[in-house]
């Protein structure tokens, strides 16, 4: 499916679905749970689902409260296989979900025997080396099938032991969190040391399900010591999924540089758990007009002329390690930030549904904006399509194009929300995008509710 996106002004109230890292987490902690959980506000986005199909496979019980027309509820009752909990019955494919993999394939390597892990075309070229040399050195028997590539086909001969696993954790913190959840099946203390951890919030949003489920679990304060206290049993749980950072964060940027907009973003999560949540400092920093009431749960966003002016050097630093999700938004205001932005410590970025950094500048210069790629880092030459004194800026040179999704759903959603901020008559068409869907369920409808006007080619 191709989306055309041209300019337009949003009006009015939007809410976001509820978060994917705390669903996926929510569902995996249920699956390992004694008794029956009860999980409101999911995402039932791909990867969520690739999630609660792939639980009964290790001995939990989902229902997804489908309506008549087959659409997930609101509402998700799993019952866990807790002490019965076992190895997988089958292959596990992840489909697009990463978190899913790195999660669940340490808690697979907690059983006595073979567990495969596969995925869909994107997956299979995620690096999974990282899980290999950390599960090794806990005693498993772990290895990519296809020799000399590194990427699923993941297997995995457990069982891992309790115990110290020495690993970077540059690539992601995404198996890290794996590790925490399956040292809850180990007997004893399993001790992570790590020494250049990234995406730092995600690991503390872990910490904090494992201690609100029974488990004793400490992090240094400089991330680099973890330590889990096994074998726990969890006991089942209730639970309401907040709204996701990473999904507010397309709305947010679109409303500051679609003209005249004005919306409210309902039922935020202000716990501090999410840490894509820094983008709204960052965007005040360059005069965006966004105001939190935290005890009204929303954002309010307006059109504003972003500018460097006000800050050191008149550039805009942004290190994209603890929230890595945020570029691709990021990327796109940036373009409309007079003054230059460097969104850098972004090597991770590249190890996403894609490498988000070669096909972000890619995509970008096709519209017209002035990008430098670096190793960990994009320099962004932006101009506000406004000057100072409202009038329009000679050098706004951002156009339309026809874009690339590369199948990944930020990428998607990023370049969709560039084409509000466009002149008249010029348009973006982004192609593939339905791969929205893996984290944004119905973006382009919900985006459409508040004016966004993105409709498919005649």
């Amino acid at each position: 499916m191709n989306i055309i996106a041209q300019k337009t002004s949003l009006l009015g109230s939007i809410t976001v679905p509820g978060s994917k890292s705390h669903t996926i987490r929510a569902l995996l902690l249920a699956t390992m749970a004694e008794g029956t959980s009860h999980i409101k506000n999911p995402l039932p986005s791909a990867d969520c689902l690739s999630t609660a199909a792939a639980v009964p496979l290790v001995g939990a019980e989902i229902d997804l409260s489908l309506s008549v027309e087959g659409e997930p509820g609101t509402e998700w009752i799993v019952s866990g296989a807790g002490k019965n909990i076992h190895l997988p019955e089958d292959v596990i494919n992840v489909g697009n979900s990463g978190s899913l993999l790195y999660f669940l394939s340490s808690i697979a390597a907690t059983f006595d025997g073979w567990s495969i892990f596969t995925g869909d075309e994107s997956i299979r070229r995620r690096p999974v080396h990282h899980v290999v040399e950390a599960l090794n050195q806990l005693g498993a028997i772990c290895n990519t099938a296809r020799p000399g590539v590194d990427g699923c086909p993941l297997i995995i001969h457990g069982p891992i032991k309790a115990g110290t696993v020495r690993t970077d954790g540059t690539v992601s913190s995404q198996y890290i969190s794996g590790m925490m959840m399956a040292g809850t099946l180990l007997d004893g203390e399993l001790h992570i040391e790590l020494s250049a951890p990234t995406e730092t919030p995600y690991l503390t949003m872990t910490q904090k399900w494992l201690e609100k489920v029974g488990v004793k679990c400490s992090i240094s304060d400089d991330y680099k010591h973890i330590t889990v206290q096994g074998p726990v049993t969890i006991n089942a749980f209730e639970t309401t999924i907040p709204s996701d950072w990473e999904a507010v964060a397309f709305p947010l940027v679109a409303a500051l540089i679609a003209p005249d907009s004005n919306i409210v973003i309902e039922h935020i999560d202000g716990s501090g758990t999410q840490g894509d949540d820094a983008i709204v400092d960052v965007l005040r920093s360059v005069g965006g007009n966004i105001v939190w009431d935290k005890t009204a749960e929303t954002i309010t966003v307006k059109t504003s002329r972003l500018t460097t002016e006000n800050l050191p050097n008149k550039e805009l630093h942004v290190a994209m390690s603890p929230f890595p999700d945020a570029i691709c938004a990021l990327a796109v205001a940036a373009c409309f930030i007079e003054g230059t932005t460097i969104l850098e410590d972004a090597a991770v970025c590249r190890r996403k549904e894609t490498d988000r950094l070669s096909a972000l500048a890619s995509e970008l210069k096709k519209i017209g904006a002035e990008v430098e790629e670096g190793k960990d880092y994009l320099k962004i030459f932006g101009h506000s399509p406004l000057l100072a004194d409202g009038s329009a800026n000679p050098d706004f040179k951002i156009h339309g194009a026809t874009v690339e999704s590369y199948l990944d759903h930020r990428i998607a959603m990023s370049m969709a929300c560039a084409g509000l901020g466009l002149k008249a008559n010029e348009r973006i068409t982004v192609k593939d995008a339905e791969c929205c869907n893996v984290s944004f369920p119905h973006f382009f409808e919900v985006m459409n509710n508040i004016g966004a006007n993105f409709a498919e080619p005649n």
